[in-house]
């Protein structure tokens, strides 16, 4: 099964951490690369509107959160579990942040 992982947090609870913490943390991204996981952060977002033939782009996300999206992961797991476990040694998630894990369908194909 397939699961797109979206990760909150601030940086600055990132930078708290020793650096040998914050090495140890990366190890965990680096195992999921190497499962055939893809990882990574994101910038400023840009939100897309398309209507009677115009489109029109803002600034920003659509959606606001408490936190902000600060990276994003495809992971191919056995079941939830499994990716609970992948994601919650993460930096994000040891860090102070939350990663929200959303499960992939094949339809619409």
């Amino acid at each position: 099964m397939k699961y797109l992982c979206l990760a909150y947090g601030d940086g600055k609870d990132f930078e708290l951490l020793s650096k040998s913490e914050q090495e140890k943390l990366f190890e965990q991204d680096e195992l999921i690369r190497r499962r055939g996981g893809v990882m990574a952060t994101v910038r400023p977002a840009t939100t897309v509107h398309s209507a009677n033939g115009k489109v029109v782009t803002t600034a920003g996300p659509f959606a606001v959160a408490r936190v902000p999206l600060v990276g994003f992961s495809f992971i191919d797991a056995k079941d939830l579990d499994e990716v609970v476990d992948l994601v919650s040694k993460t930096p994000c998630a040891v860090a102070g942040g939350a990663i929200e894990v959303w499960p992939l369908t094949d339809e619409g194909k």
